[in-house]
């Protein structure tokens, strides 16, 4: 066992009870690896870093420490099966190319010698913490522990998850030590995933509530599907004491997370009453996160602990989870380990407000809640969900760092506008549309753009039949100047499993990769950025433009140019596809990061739903490109063929 240092004990000083801090670090741990040295999210240094930024604030110092504590298979079998548990135990076991094997069957996992030490030292660690906060001898504790643990199910690894640490540790104290009182556990999960391993776990189980607030886009984001969606209550006895708040859209911050915590979370959790905390801590939500795509700050994850702490007497484990910025989680960790210690919660504030979808969803899961908990029957007033942000100001270019950041955070300011009330604010400046309407550009659409009646919805707004929400519309609201056609030789295909725009069902997509043996039909139109905000989901009353004339000069130069991920998470990367005469042809898709997902399955390939599905295909018919039937046979083959990324010239 690898003690992280000297064990501290807190007590009195100048008359004031400190709180006594269980904190948990083993490097033992870091020996998880990739196998060959590759590069991976879920890497040693998360915590590594963790620990040293705690180290150099002292708070270590003060905090009880301890090394880890390996798991006892009975207790890892109170939630997963013996075979998993067996599996997980015997990988150490195998040669590489046989955990090489294992791993490739299993969802976003890899394996190497020490894999399966460390799934037992995190697991054991969780429930050593757990134990020790049931019994009073700490106050709260934080297990800084990989790999992390949500997503793993009763007999399945995924999402770098094997054994789930927080279920283990709350079956224990629920199931083999009854004599510690604990009755109610409450488990909150502020991952920016959906613990979908959790969920199952207590699915029936009215001794826990499991709440969940994570980003899920209708199915689209990581772990996907519908687990995540605020209609999974629970079932039988367990019925109303599961709680998912599905973020629509990432770019979430403090303000959204906190709207989610006085509105639906504090409620609650007053009328539950739970013994104990059990806090899924993953950080992959905060500001800069390369996988999460929120912007949750230190300050914000301190004020959700905070307000937590009124609860069970302040008795919180907090099971580290998912979180891959480095310098992010070390600052959040430390943030909420000064909020156990009781210190005065770091220096911040938000002036935000929460997103317009942010208010959609809380009511959505307030309205569906309020059956079982009361407190979430009152409606909320319209003076709160329908607060404006301020108009904003033009920004400007300037190459400097500091100016960069002003720039990303007046964005993010800017897509909290509210494009559901289907008006636009003519007052914002539109000086760069008037620059930028010089210059033609060709839009190249290979979807449901292809059929014009659905491009005037993005155009004049409105929808059309198969739509579950209508198009704001553009700033310009004139008809495009010209359509053509051409045919590209790029893959088609359907990805996600859903959409807000058309509910279930893939959407067109092409490799930016070409391919000599692939064609894909193209219906060439205009306004550009326009369209590229609202299929990102943003407000089309931007102070500037999501694509310039820089970008376009970068595009034509090196065939494509991906966008800022956090405003244009599908439709990131626009690709120069050529010229019409003297005029650029662009198409937007996703980035090459976004198409190895949908090649491995990370995200799902899905064919269209057949609404989406008829819009394509009366494009096709009515541009004269195919008869119905052939237009049918387009789409169905590009549905159905596997996509692959190897062996493809880039542009």
């Amino acid at each position: 066992m690898n003690m992280a240092g000297k064990t501290s004990v807190n007590g009195e000083s100048n008359g004031k009870v400190h709180r006594k801090v269980g904190l948990v670090y083993d490097e033992t741990m870091c020996k998880h690896d990739t196998p060959h040295g590759e590069a991976h999210p879920e890497r040693p240094d998360r915590i590594r870093v963790i620990w040293e930024n705690l180290q150099l604030a002292g708070v270590t110092q003060r905090c009880v420490v301890l090394g880890g504590t390996k798991a006892e298979d009975a207790h890892l079998q109170l939630v997963h099966t013996k075979d998993h548990v067996n599996l997980v135990k015997s990988s150490t076991n195998k040669k590489d190319y046989q955990s090489d094997r294992i791993a490739s069957l299993v969802n976003s996992i890899y394996l190497n010698r020490s894999t399966s030490e460390a799934a037992y030292l995190a697991a054991g660690s969780v429930v050593e913490v757990a134990e020790k906060v049931a019994k009073g001898e700490l106050d709260s504790g934080f297990a800084i522990v990989r790999p992390p643990g949500h997503h793993a199910e009763a007999d399945e690894a995924m999402g770098f998850c094997f054994f789930n640490n927080v279920a283990v540790a709350a079956s224990y104290l629920l199931d083999e030590r009854p004599d510690l009182g604990v009755k109610k556990i409450l488990i909150v999960d502020w991952d920016v995933h959906h613990g979908n391993g959790t969920q199952k776990m207590f699915w029936e189980d009215p001794r826990v509530l499991v709440f969940s607030v994570h980003r899920r886009e209708d199915g689209g984001f990581y772990p996907g599907g519908d687990a995540g969606s605020y209609n999974m209550v629970g079932e039988g006895p367990g019925e109303g004491f599961n709680i998912n708040v599905p973020w629509e859209q990432g770019r979430c911050g403090d303000a959204d997370y906190l709207a989610a915590w006085d509105h639906i979370l504090i409620p609650v959790a007053k009328e539950f009453n739970p013994d104990i905390i059990l806090l899924s801590a993953g950080f992959d939500a905060a500001i800069g996160d390369p996988l999460g795509g929120c912007r949750v700050t230190p300050y914000g994850y301190s004020v959700m602990l905070k307000k937590l702490m009124e609860f069970a007497q302040g008795k919180i484990v907090m099971a580290l989870e998912g979180g891959y910025n480095l310098d992010s989680i070390a600052k959040s960790s430390l943030a909420c380990v000064q909020v156990l210690l009781e210190d005065n919660p770091i220096q911040g504030s938000s002036e935000e407000i929460p997103f317009m979808s942010t208010w959609r969803v809380i009511q959505a899961v307030r309205k569906r809640l309020c059956a079982y908990w009361p407190s979430l029957a009152d409606e909320l007033s319209s003076k709160l969900i329908n607060q404006k942000t301020p108009t904003p100001i033009v920004l400007t270019s300037n190459s400097n760092s500091e100016a960069k950041d002003n720039a990303h955070e007046l964005l993010d300011q800017l897509s909290k506008l509210n494009i559901e009330t289907h008006k636009v604010d003519t007052k914002v400046s539109t000086s760069w549309r008037s620059d930028l309407s010089k210059v033609d550009v060709w839009y190249a659409s290979f979807g449901s753009n292809m059929w014009k009646p659905r491009f005037l919805c993005y155009i004049q707004g409105g929808q059309v039949e198969g739509m579950t929400k209508p198009c704001v519309g553009s700033m310009d609201k004139s008809p495009p100047k010209g359509i053509t056609w051409g045919t590209y030789p790029n893959r088609l295909f359907f990805g996600r499993e859903s959409t807000n725009v058309w509910g279930k069902g893939g959407v067109a997509f092409t490799n930016p990769l070409t391919n000599p043996n692939d064609q894909t039909h193209m219906c060439l139109l205009e306004q550009f950025n326009d369209v590229l905000f609202q299929e990102n989901g943003l407000n089309v009353d931007f102070a500037s433009p999501i694509f310039g004339l820089t970008a376009l000069q970068l595009v034509e130069k090196n065939g494509s140019t991906p966008l800022e991920a956090d405003l244009a998470p599908w439709y990131g990367n626009v690709v120069c596809l050529g010229r019409e005469g003297d005029v650029p042809i662009l198409t937007m898709t996703c980035t090459l990061s976004v198409i190895e997902k949908f090649a491995s399955g990370e995200v799902p390939l899905s064919p269209p739903a057949k609404a989406y599905a008829n819009t394509l295909i009366r494009g096709l018919v009515e541009g004269g490109i195919f008869s119905e039937e052939e237009a049918e046979a387009y789409i169905d083959d590009a549905a159905s063929k596997p996509l692959y990324i190897n062996g493809a010239s880039r542009f």
